[in-house]
């Protein structure tokens, strides 16, 4: 009898041992309606700043706005790249951009890179990807159904979606706009910005073309807010929206110099807002600081599923009911090829940022310092030898190899504090983060580079453009999952 005994209670240690190594069991044993539904609204080319709810005066976002007031509002959110394709990727990944193996723009995501759409998906979800995509065609398999968009924006199928999904699984939609890439496209979405509404930049240049170019840009946003609202609207007719958490943000700074690839908060800082009735408190605002790598472990999190060993991001849904939560002490982004050749990296750390570039001998350009109204009217007056110290620097050659800001009373990241006495330990600092991160993820200054694509004003026509050694492959960073600092010790 008690070798009967023992071999039943073998059988049930057993039976216990496999429900607790299956990864997703959590996730599985939750019915369908206690699993929240999760949609993420992913900008394309917005600053962080360029909404009412951060504070703009004249940009019209009603929609978004009423997601802060409903929900959480983060001040504190960084990219790790200010590039379209590699901050997708990034993203999709958890990974920073180096250990993608797509550090560089329009270079796509190879095969075997972990997806967390995809382990949502094994949970149970049904996933949508809708809109931009930009992350090559394996990225897509993590996905039950893709569309590449309706509309000027490709917003106009989200809401269909989600009319037609499953009634019986929860959800999880990537659904990405093209608003407010360049090129500009009207249409009837939002009432039109005029030119005398506004705010512009003090890098940038007060002129007739730069007040339209960004009049237009003001635009693009009030249509991805416009679709917003029929995304809020439909989850309020379907009667799901407290169970469902729906997140914006945007994948880079806004089309102008100065921000777009850029390390500076007009380039790298991201709006982020999250509303889920069922777990934040509306109107809440969090000075936490998050990086967009964060996003797939945190719905991987809400949604039961242990995140794979692979992903470098961590959790903020702690943030959720805590506010104050601390999730990080850094926040850490490279600036890598985007049409011209570029190797900065940045650490955001309390009150400072910090940068450091590889090859502070060029000028710090992307098309949208040279192609495009703003950047035209800057090189034109640059030429006429009629810019201020902030507007010039675009054209700053030899830039310093190193810089640091104090964020908090330098908003534009102006004041360059790398050479004050009084910041020399800061600076020391951070050096040895940013320093521990390169070794800890396998990051490198490639020997062999990508070289620019596109001509630079007053200089040579480069060679046919051909993508070359990227950051991180002398260390085959793409198997290294190291996160790097994270925490201060």
């Amino acid at each position: 009898m008690l070798h009967v005994q023992m071999r039943l209670w073998n059988s049930l240690l057993c039976l216990a041992f496999i429900v607790l190594l299956t990864p997703t069991s959590e996730a599985a044993n939750k019915p369908a309606s206690a699993r929240p539904n999760i949609i993420m609204i992913f900008a394309d080319d917005v600053s962080w700043n360029d909404l009412g709810c951060y504070g703009h005066p004249t940009i019209r976002t009603p929609n978004l706005d009423r997601l802060a007031k409903e929900g959480l509002r983060f001040d504190n959110a960084y990219l790790t790249t200010s590039s379209c394709s590699p901050s997708r990727c990034s993203v999709i990944t958890g990974r920073y951009p180096h250990n993608t193996g797509a550090p560089e723009l329009h270079t796509p995501l190879p095969e075997g890179q972990v997806l967390f759409p995809q382990q949502l998906k094994d949970a149970g979800y049904y996933t949508v990807i809708s809109g931009k995509q930009h992350m090559g065609p394996y990225a897509l398999t993590a996905f039950d159904h893709v569309s590449k968009g309706k509309g000027p924006g490709r917003e106009a199928d989200w809401v269909p979606i989600l009319k037609q999904r499953p009634k019986d699984k929860p959800f999880f939609c990537w659904f990405a706009s093209v608003d407010a890439h360049r090129k500009w496209q009207a249409s009837n979405e939002y009432q039109p910005h005029k030119p005398e509404e506004v705010v512009v930049p003090p890098y940038l240049i007060d002129a007739p073309e730069t007040r339209k170019d960004l009049a237009q840009y003001y635009d693009e946003i009030s249509r991805i807010d416009f679709f917003t609202g029929k995304i809020l609207d439909e989850l309020d007719a379907q009667g799901i929206a407290d169970n469902t958490l729906v997140l914006f943000f945007a994948d880079n700074g806004r089309p102008f110099p100065r921000c777009k690839t850029r390390l500076y908060d007009s380039g790298i800082k991201t709006p982020l807002i999250v509303r889920w009735p069922d777990a934040i408190k509306p109107g809440t605002v969090s000075q936490s600081l998050v990086s967009t790598i964060d996003i797939g472990p945190t719905f991987l999190d809400v949604a039961g599923v242990t995140p794979d060993s692979r992903i470098q991001g961590v959790s903020f849904e702690n943030v959720f009911k805590q506010p104050e939560a601390k999730v990080r002490d850094y926040a850490i982004a490279e600036h890598n090829w985007h049409v011209f050749k570029a190797h900065e990296r940045m650490v955001r750390s309390g009150n400072l940022l910090y940068i450091r570039n590889a090859w502070p001998e060029q000028r710090n350009l992307c098309v949208e310092s040279i192609e495009f109204p703003s950047g035209e009217v800057l090189w034109d007056r640059f030429k006429a030898g009629k810019l201020n110290e902030f507007q010039r620097d675009v054209f700053l050659k030899p830039r310093p190899a190193e810089e640091l800001y104090l964020v908090t009373e330098d908003p534009h990241q102006f004041q360059n504090l790398a050479s004050k006495a009084e910041y020399a330990a800061d600076l020391t600092r951070l050096r040895k983060v940013l320093d521990q991160w390169t070794a800890e993820t396998g990051d490198t200054v490639p020997s062999n580079p990508t070289l620019d694509r596109n001509q630079r004003p007053g200089e040579p026509k480069p060679p046919e453009f051909e993508h070359r050694e990227m950051p991180g492959d002398a260390r085959q960073a793409t198997t290294i999952n190291a996160p790097g600092p994270i925490l201060a010790p």
